[in-house]
């Protein structure tokens, strides 16, 4: 599986391709930021991102694209920034027609480093370590984007395997419902059978004039 993980942003978004063998072996297959110019508009600014986006998803031709999940911060208009960003990714990817999965940044730092409080230079170092890579990549977007593609490697045989679970525990829950109500549906019918029996008899059991 070849995952595209993005760490969306205005100013700096950071891009990550990492190939995954289902397992716990991960690969860097690539690894960048792109940048805008705080001077542009935002609209400009979305436009520079998504644009670059479009560009590695036809280079690497992933099967999957992994963004962060934006949490509210106590700078509103970087958080809004953020969103945009994010939401701009998910629009193009699915217009590529893949998947987006999206994981909060605890979920990610839990996956990489095994603490869902980790720095960034603990998920940085741990990167580097899991990826074999001989330099650590920076800035830290572009490392936080690499981790995110490797918590899905790593996480998406589980969330498979929760969904498949999911989804026959409906399909149990359905059938039994199911049952339920034709067991429902017989046992009135059996009791209206019974009471127009009963009707009859009594009917019989009358005197006549």
């Amino acid at each position: 599986m070849r995952v595209l993980g993005v760490d969306p942003g205005l100013t700096r978004c950071g891009l990550g391709v990492v190939d995954g063998d289902g397992g716990r072996q991960v690969a860097c297959v690539d690894v960048g930021v792109v940048r805008s110019d705080v001077d542009l508009p935002v609209d400009r600014r979305l436009l520079v991102v998504a644009d670059e986006v479009e560009r590695w998803i036809a280079r690497h031709r992933p099967d999957v694209v992994a963004v962060e999940r934006v949490f509210s911060q106590h700078n509103v208009r970087t958080v809004m920034g953020t969103a945009q960003a994010s939401g701009v990714v998910a629009l193009v990817a699915a217009r590529a027609g893949l998947p987006v999965a999206f994981h909060t940044p605890s979920e990610v730092k839990a996956a990489v480093t095994g603490a869902g409080r980790a720095d960034k230079a603990q998920v940085t170092t741990m990167v580097t370590r899991v990826l074999g890579l001989t330099e650590a990549p920076r800035p830290a977007d572009a490392a936080d984007a690499l981790a995110l593609a490797i918590c899905h490697c790593w996480r998406a045989p589980m969330m498979t395997r929760m969904a498949e679970a999911e989804r026959r525990a409906a399909e149990i829950a359905k059938a039994h419902k199911a049952r339920l109500a034709a067991a429902q549906k017989e046992r009135r019918k059996q009791l209206a059978t019974q009471q127009e029996k009963q009707r009859l008899a009594e009917s019989a059991a009358r005197p006549r004039p």
